[in-house]
């Protein structure tokens, strides 16, 4: 099958024909239809973060598909099912399986979904309904439900006043589910055409950080109840805190690869500021992300791109150059 392989964390990642995986005790063997490109991918393939990944490896881990086979203990069912493979716990049945220690990430502990077939555990996969086709739910199974939860931990509701710091592949959702709970929503980006996206997904105010100081026009509207950080860069993360009014809410998200943020102490206890750490979501909250989706309420802005073109695709997020997601089509 073909995969997007990354080899070593100093190269671009190459195009491989590599065997077609087995699936295991407890696992399905999915036929990739399309998979989201997130930063996620990226961070794993310079190896970024401080826990890294063990080349060679296929990233991935907004895949969705059809299952074409499965293991011991999965009933034979489920071929046929289409599904979206997520970053999801394999082992944890809490509601907690995202803070699960002994986690299997697709696209980062085990190989992704950069290629024609992926393996993931039975029990993991969340089924895709009908009425979603498979180039929105790529995105939503990770995009989507990262900011569904980091709303819901954020506290938002009808009298909030919520800022959205980076309007891209996350950021045109968050502030989307914002605008469900009933928030008046402020987006904060560099670029004038994200904001201007924001507008049209229903943002109350848009501020371009570039030329504008968030903090101050944040503050002349009365300050955030909650400050959602999902820009990659610690600098965003510092205006969100200092956006903020006193008992409000700092969500941090996006996973910078410095990986270090000062925050005051002394205004954090005065203020009685909270900060709040969200990592993705349960298959629940997929569930809810997919309902809506369905539903109407959510729009999911992405444009195509092969996976032949992976490392070219890579280069446009990090300048900026997407509005908001790029799917890669198999």
């Amino acid at each position: 099958m073909k995969a997007a392989v990354v080899e070593s964390f100093a190269e671009p990642l190459q195009i491989r024909d590599v065997p077609v995986p087995v699936p295991g005790p407890g696992q399905v063997l999915v036929r990739i239809e399309v998979c989201g490109l997130c930063h996620t991918d990226i961070h794993a393939a310079r190896g970024d973060w401080p826990i890294k990944p063990t080349p060679p490896f296929i990233p991935g881990h907004e895949g969705v598909g059809i299952i074409e086979g499965v293991g011991a203990d999965v009933a034979q069912s489920r071929i046929g099912q289409r599904v979206a493979i997520a970053w999801f716990c394999e082992f944890c049945v809490s509601g907690h399986e995202t803070l699960c220690e002994s986690q299997e990430m697709s696209g980062y502990t085990i190989d992704g979904a950069y290629a024609e077939y992926a393996v993931a555990s039975s029990a993991f996969v969340v089924p895709v309904p009908a009425g979603i086709s498979s180039f929105e739910a790529a995105p939503l199974s990770c995009a989507g439900v990262t900011t569904y939860k980091a709303v819901k931990v954020s506290g938002a509701r009808s009298s909030d006043l919520v800022a959205v710091f980076g309007i891209g592949g996350l950021g045109h959702l968050a502030l989307q589910y914002a605008k469900i709970a009933g928030a008046t929503v402020v987006a904060v980006d560099l670029e004038d055409a994200k904001l201007d996206l924001a507008t049209k997904l229903g943002a109350d105010h848009t501020v371009n950080a570039r030329t504008t100081d968030p903090v101050a026009a944040i503050q002349a509207l009365g300050g955030a109840d909650a400050a959602i950080s999902v820009a990659v860069a610690p600098v965003a993360m510092r205006q969100a805190f200092d956006s903020l009014k006193r008992g409000g809410r700092l969500v941090l998200v996006a996973l910078p690869k410095d990986n270090v943020l000062e925050l005051p102490i002394f205004e954090t206890v005065l203020k009685g500021i909270s900060v709040i750490g969200s990592i993705v979501g349960t298959r629940l909250d997929v569930a809810e992300v997919f309902e809506l989706h369905a539903a109407g309420r959510t729009r999911v802005i992405a444009d195509v791109r092969r996976i032949e073109d992976v490392n070219t695709a890579i280069d446009q997020v990090l300048s900026g150059q997407v509005p908001a997601r790029l799917v890669f089509e198999f």
